[in-house]
This record gives structure tokens, C-alpha cells and sequence, in this order.
């Protein structure tokens, strides 16, 4: 094939293992993986993490290094007959002097009986399994494969390893891609630690943009699919809602009456309105009011049980309640806010002394190991660290001075003045 109707990912593949990128703790001098490439030893394994993170790559460039045959299956695609054969090819090359390395892509695929057909080839020298996995293989691999291979977790490609594969990637191709500084860093982002989805992107970019350099959001459009308009063919319908929101939010409960019944007397569907009022009570009451979703609800469970016109005086009792209501869009914004920085930061794992360890692989590379039970604690609360240890703290909720947020920040202003404490507490400990 000519070298440039390779796909770029394949094309940047790497040819030896010091070129993989992002994988140091392993691939490294003195990681497991450096260990028996220099001692020219190889063990079965697992390779557990993230797609596109080089486990294919990795398992490749192992048979070389060992001198094994390579072979590659996928558990989705393979069964019990292409598993014989495979098998017998390998006693063929033992018997000949050579050994084979067998790669079973999304091995946690197999059934359970499938994959004790592995355990006399492993046994017996047969093969050296490589198995690559996605879930966990506490869970997802016999426990009888598993005590015989060793468990490796890959690393999701983090940002200095991203950049350096887009350095890679316009080396190959010649030029720059046509994206500003804020474009990069998002596309970086919409890779999510995937190098082959990265990769992927930058071929797309090459092959259909102009000259024109994208700008962050131009990038946005331009990867990711636009989700479709509403049909807006009722005008009418869309206003007299959007004048009952603004209404209750501007706290007029005579205005958002009106608008109510203007809906219901032109025949609109008294659960329309109904619904757009639980909206309302999460999206511009929140916790001001922690009553208000329960009257919207009690609109809804009450219309639903009498009907109209009965259960209209129920819808209308709700208007009047959340129109009246402290309002607070301080939990809105703090969802928004936490979506936005789950998407930038990706799949960053929760910190290791949160993570359950039910286990003994689990216990040993460190699941559960510092956890505080916070009641346990004089304070009822630990004051540790809950977010990713790649991440800074982040701060999405911020409280109203009004209604029952009031209260709710006295009691995060002595959550933080714990944690406050206890963060002074590990750095006194770490010096």
C-alpha cells in the first residue's frame, strides 16, 4: 500500500517501545515492562486502560523484543475453533524452536469457559498471553487466568502526551494544523486520553479544511455533530411558555397566572405547562426553596389523578407557589459548571483512597488505602480530598443569600473551615 493511504494513526504507529508515548511508569528503566525487555523475559499479561492508549502497540513491540511469532485475535469477532487453531500453529513454532505471543483484544469478551481453554497453553509454555481489556479484570477475567498473568494499567494519554502526538502527527505530515492556541487545547479535550481518536481528528482536519484557522468553537462545529432544531412552526405555543418562565422567575404571580391560563384556554396540555414548572422549580428556585419541586410535583400527581378541570386549581396553586418562592439558580449554574469541567477534564480517576478494594488486586496497587470514615470523625466530616489528584479543587456551588441557601451556607462554610484543616494537617505530615 503507498505510504500515504495509510491512515495517519497506523502510519504513526510507533517501532519500537521507546517511542510510545505516555506509558513511562511501565515502559520505563526500572517499570515492569522495562524489567523484562531487559531481561529478556516475558511473562503472560493483562494490559488494562483506556482505549487508544498503545496496548495493541505495546503487545506488538513486546514480540519483538522476545523474538515470539505474533498473533492477534479479538474476543468480539473469535470462538472456540479460531482459538484451536491458533493453539496448534503455536505448538507447531514450540516444537520448531520458537516461541509465540498470542494477543487477545477485549479479552474480558470471553465467556468464562473460553477463557479457562487458556490455562494449559499458558501453563505449559505454549503460548505468552497478552490479553487487552477495557473493564476490569477483577471482575471480568477467571480468577484461575488471572493468578497466572500479570495485571498492567495503562495510563489515559494525558496532555503533555497529546501534544507530543500531535507533534508527531504534523512532522509526518508535513504542516501545522490549521488550528489557534484555544483550538488545540480543545481538541486535545475532545480526545479524552485517546490517542488513536486524536489522531483520527487530525487526519479529518487535514483532509477537509482550508487554509482557514479554526478557532475553539469553529473546531467544535466542526468535529462534532449539531444536534437538530426543534420545529418552530408553533410560534405561539414557544412565547406564551417562554412569558410564564420569565414571569415566575421575575416573581410576579399575577403575570404568571395570566400566561397560565391564556395556555390552558387556547387548549394547551396541561402536563406541558406542568412539566415546564418542575423545570422551573430546580432551574430558578433550587434549594432557595427546597418545597417548590415538591409542589410542582404535587401539581403533576394531582392533575394526573382529577383531571380538568379539577386538577387545574392544582396547576395554578403551583404557579403561585413558585412565582412567590426566594428564587436561586445557584444549583443551575453549578451543574452547568460541573458538566463543563467533566468534559475538559475527561476520565480522570476519583483519588485511590475513595476507590473500593473488594479485591486483593484492588488492595495492592493501593484501592482504599487512607480512607477516613467521616463518622468516625469528631466533626462528621473527614475534610479529604474527593476530586481526581490530577485535578485542582474546584468550586461550582455558591449559595444565594436567600431563603433556605442561607443556611446551607453556614454549614459549607464549616465543611470548608474542616477541610481547611485538614489540608494544614497532610502538609504539616508531608514536611
Amino acid at each position: 500500500m503507498i505510504r500515504g493511504q495509510r491512515p495517519l494513526a497506523d502510519r504513526l504507529r510507533p517501532a519500537s517501545l521507546d517511542e510510545v508515548v505516555g506509558q513511562d511508569h511501565l515502559l520505563g528503566k526500572d517499570g515492569p515492562l522495562g524489567r523484562m525487555v531487559g531481561s529478556g523475559k516475558l511473562t503472560s499479561l493483562v494490559l488494562w486502560g483506556p482505549p487508544g492508549t498503545g496496548k495493541t502497540t505495546i503487545a506488538r513491540l513486546l514480540a519483538g523484543h522476545a523474538d515470539l511469532a505474533f498473533e492477534q485475535i479479538s474476543a468480539i469477532f473469535s470462538g472456540v475453533a479460531d482459538l484451536k487453531k491458533m493453539f496448534e500453529a503455536a505448538k507447531v513454532r514450540g516444537m520448531n524452536g520458537r516461541g509465540t505471543l498470542l494477543f487477545v483484544d477485549e479479552i474480558h469478551r470471553f465467556n468464562r469457559s473460553q477463557q479457562d481453554g487458556f490455562l494449559p497453553y499458558v501453563e505449559d509454555g505454549t503460548i505468552t498471553l497478552v490479553g487487552a481489556t477495557t473493564e476490569n479484570p477483577s471482575f471480568e477475567i477467571n480468577s484461575a487466568l488471572l493468578s497466572r498473568m500479570q495485571v498492567l494499567v495503562l495510563n489515559r494519554h494525558d496532555d503533555t502526551a497529546l501534544e507530543h502526538l500531535l507533534t508527531r502527527a504534523e512532522e509526518e505530515l508535513g504542516t501545522e494544523l490549521p488550528l489557534d492556541a484555544s483550538a488545540r487545547i480543545t481538541l486535545k479535550a475532545m480526545a479524552d486520553g485517546d490517542g488513536r481518536f486524536l489522531l483520527n481528528c487530525v487526519e479529518t482536519l487535514i483532509n477537509t479544511t482550508t487554509d482557514e484557522v479554526l478557532s475553539s468553537d469553529a473546531l467544535a462545529l466542526f468535529l462534532q455533530k449539531r444536534a437538530p432544531s426543534y420545529d418552530k412552526d408553533r410560534d405561539g405555543h414557544y412565547n406564551l411558555i417562554s412569558a410564564l418562565h420569565k414571569s415566575l422567575r421575575g416573581s410576579d404571580p399575577d403575570a404568571a397566572l395570566y400566561w397560565t391560563a391564556r395556555m390552558l384556554v387556547a387548549g394547551e396540555d396541561p402536563m406541558y405547562i406542568v412539566r415546564r414548572l418542575v423545570r422551573f422549580a430546580s432551574e430558578d428556585v433550587g434549594l432557595a426553596d427546597p418545597e417548590a419541586i415538591h409542589q410542582a410535583l404535587a401539581a403533576k400527581d394531582t392533575y394526573e389523578f382529577l383531571g380538568s378541570p379539577e386538577g387545574e386549581l392544582q396547576i395554578a396553586q403551583a404557579v403561585l407557589y413558585l412565582a412567590s418562592a426566594p428564587k436561586s439558580n445557584a444549583a443551575y449554574k453549578a451543574e452547568k459548571a460541573a458538566k463543563k469541567t467533566a468534559k475538559v477534564t475527561g476520565s480522570l480517576m476519583p483519588p485511590a483512597h475513595i476507590l473500593n478494594a473488594p479485591t486483593k488486586l484492588m488492595k495492592d496497587i493501593g484501592y482504599g488505602k487512607g480512607y477516613a470514615y467521616d463518622h468516625d470523625t469528631e466533626a462528621g466530616v473527614s475534610g479529604q480530598n474527593y476530586f481526581p489528584d490530577d485535578m485542582a479543587r474546584q468550586q461550582f456551588y455558591a449559595p444565594v443569600e436567600r431563603g433556605f441557601e442561607r443556611e446551607i451556607q453556614k454549614r459549607l462554610d464549616y465543611f470548608n473551615k474542616v477541610r481547611t484543616a485538614e489540608a494544614d494537617r497532610m502538609s504539616g505530615d508531608q514536611e
